[in-house]
C-alpha cells in the first residue's frame, strides 16, 4: 500500500494502491470494472482535531492536506480555495424570529470569497490539478453546466495541462468565455448535459484521454469533504441544518464520507439535517422524493427518479435532468431527517435583490436558489427553535453579468438636475422584501 493513502473498490471491495494503478486501468476496478472507490488513509485520525482547532488562519485547504490524496506538497497547484468565510447573516435570523417566533442561528458560506473563480468548485479544481501534476498528466476532460467547468479549466492551465471542456448549449455564456480566455478549449454541444457529457466521453476515448468521472470521482469528492471541516473549525460545533441548492451532489455526499471517516473519533460530531433545494423548472429529485414520501418509502423508493430531458431553465448551473445519484442523495436525506424542496426559479432575482440590499453581497442564481431554500424550509417548519442553520452558496456574480443587470433596480435616465431627488436607499427596503411578505 502506497506510504499516505489507497483506494478501495466500493463494488468489491479491491484495494488499489494509489492513482498510478487507477488511471492506468482507465479509472476502473482491475477486478471488477467497478467505477467508484472510496479514499482510505492512513494518517493517524486524531491529527484533524489539530487541524479544525479554532482560531487559525488558514491559507487554503491544503491545511487539511494528510487527509488529501497527495503525496507530495511540492505538487499542490492552489489559489487560496477551501476557507471562505462562514458568516451569520442577522437578516435571515430576523426573519425567523419575527414571522415564524424562531431563535435561530444562521451561517452562510461565502464561497464566492474563492480567489480563483468564486465557486465552491474552486476546491475540486485545485486537487485535481494538484494530483493530475504529481502524475504527469498532461490534458483532461471535463463535462460542466458551468461552474465545475470555469474552476478545472483554471487550475488545470495553472498546472499547464490541456483541458478540453464540453457544456451544453444552455450554459451561461459568461461561464464558457472565461474557459476559452485561459487558452483551454470549449466545445459548446448542441444538445443537453447527458448529450454533453456523452461526447466529452466519446472524446476522452478516441483520444486516450483522461476524463474527469464525475460527482462521485475523488479529485472532486475529497476535496469537497474539508466543508464539514471548516464547519467544526470556523464554527466550534456542526450545524443542525445544512441547506444547498443542488444539480448532481457532490458536495453532501463528500460531507457524508467527511463524518463517516471520522465518525469513530467524535471530532465531527453528528451530521446535520440534510435540506437540499432545486428550481421547480428542474426538480427531478423533489419529485422523486414527494412521491417516495406520499407513498411511505416503499423498497426501491430510491430508484424510483423522473429524468427531464432538455430542461428548459432560468439556472443552467443546476440543471441536471437526469439525477443518477439521486439513489444516494435521498437515502442521506432520510438517513439526517431532512428534506427535499422546490422552489421558483422567478424569485432568483427577487432573493439576490434582498441579499444585495440587506448585506451588500452580490450572489449569483444557484446561491439564490439555495437562500430561498431557507425560506421554504422554515413555510414547511423543517427548521425548528433554537437551531443553528449552515446554507452552503455556491458562486458569486463575477459570470453572472446578465443576472447582475436582471438584479439592478435603481438606475434612472435624466435630462437634467429636476429630474432627480435627494437619494436615501432606505425608501427601497419595503421594494426588496415585498415578494417575501407573503412567501
Amino acid at each position: 500500500m502506497g506510504k499516505k493513502f489507497h483506494f478501495v473498490c466500493q463494488d468489491c471491495d479491491h484495494e488499489i494502491d494509489n492513482f498510478d494503478e487507477w488511471f492506468g486501468n482507465g479509472q476502473q476496478c482491475p477486478s471488477c470494472g467497478g467505477k467508484h472507490i472510496r479514499t482510505v488513509y492512513h494518517t493517524d485520525k486524531s491529527r484533524l482535531a489539530e487541524l479544525v482547532r479554532g482560531g487559525q488562519r488558514l491559507e487554503s485547504m491544503w491545511h487539511y492536506f494528510d487527509f488529501l490524496p497527495l503525496n507530495k506538497a511540492e505538487n499542490i497547484i492552489s489559489d487560496g480555495e477551501g476557507v471562505s468565510p462562514m458568516r451569520r447573516w442577522k437578516f435571515l435570523e430576523d426573519y425567523a424570529r419575527d414571522r415564524y417566533g424562531k431563535i435561530l442561528e444562521v451561517y452562510v458560506n461565502r464561497n464566492d470569497y474563492s480567489p480563483a473563480t468564486g465557486t465552491f468548485k474552486d476546491k475540486g479544481g485545485s486537487l485535481a490539478a494538484s494530483v493530475l501534476k504529481e502524475h504527469g498528466i498532461k490534458s483532461y476532460v471535463v463535462a460542466s453546466t458551468g461552474n465545475t467547468a470555469n474552476a478545472f479549466a483554471q487550475y488545470l492551465a495553472k498546472a499547464g495541462i490541456s483541458a478540453s471542456v464540453f457544456v451544453p448549449q444552455d450554459s451561461l455564456r459568461e461561464n464558457f468565455v472565461h474557459i476559452g480566455a485561459l487558452g483551454q478549449k470549449v466545445y459548446v454541444v448542441k444538445g443537453d448535459y447527458a448529450y454533453a457529457k456523452k461526447l466529452a466521453a466519446d472524446y476522452a476515448k478516441k483520444h486516450n484521454i483522461l476524463i474527469s468521472t464525475g460527482n462521485l470521482d475523488p479529485l472532486r469528492l475529497e476535496a469537497k469533504k474539508t466543508t464539514a471541516f471548516e464547519m467544526k473549525r470556523q464554527l466550534g460545533r456542526m450545524p443542525d441544518v445544512y441547506i444547498q441548492a443542488i444539480s448532481g451532489g457532490t458536495s453532501p455526499l463528500a460531507l457524508e464520507k467527511a463524518f463517516d471517516d471520522f465518525k469513530d473519533t467524535g471530532i465531527l460530531g453528528k451530521m446535520p439535517r440534510m435540506i437540499f433545494i432545486q428550481g421547480d423548472r428542474c426538480d427531478p429529485q423533489v419529485q422523486a422524493w414527494n412521491k417516495a414520501k406520499a407513498s411511505g418509502f416503499p423498497d426501491g423508493w430510491e430508484n424510483d427518479y423522473p429524468v427531464i430531458e432538455n430542461p428548459i431553465t432560468l439556472v443552467p448551473t443546476l440543471a441536471t435532468g437526469n439525477p443518477v445519484l439521486y439513489p444516494l442523495l435521498a437515502k442521506l436525506v432520510k438517513k439526517t431527517g431532512g428534506e427535499y424542496f422546490s422552489v421558483k426559479e422567478e424569485m432568483a432575482v427577487d432573493m439576490a435583490r434582498l441579499v444585495a440590499y440587506e448585506v451588500a453581497v452580490k450572489i449569483g442564481p444557484a446561491s439564490a436558489v439555495g437562500l430561498l431554500g431557507f425560506f421554504e424550509a422554515l413555510k414547511h417548519n423543517a427548521i425548528q427553535d433554537g437551531e443553528m442553520v449552515f446554507i452552503n452558496i455556491g458562486e458569486g456574480v463575477r459570470r453572472a453579468v446578465t443576472f447582475v443587470e436582471e438584479v439592478s433596480y435603481t438606475t434612472e435616465q435624466i435630462t437634467d438636475l429636476d429630474d432627480t431627488e435627494r437619494f436615501d436607499r432606505k425608501k427601497y427596503r419595503s421594494f426588496v422584501w415585498k415578494p417575501f411578505e407573503n412567501y
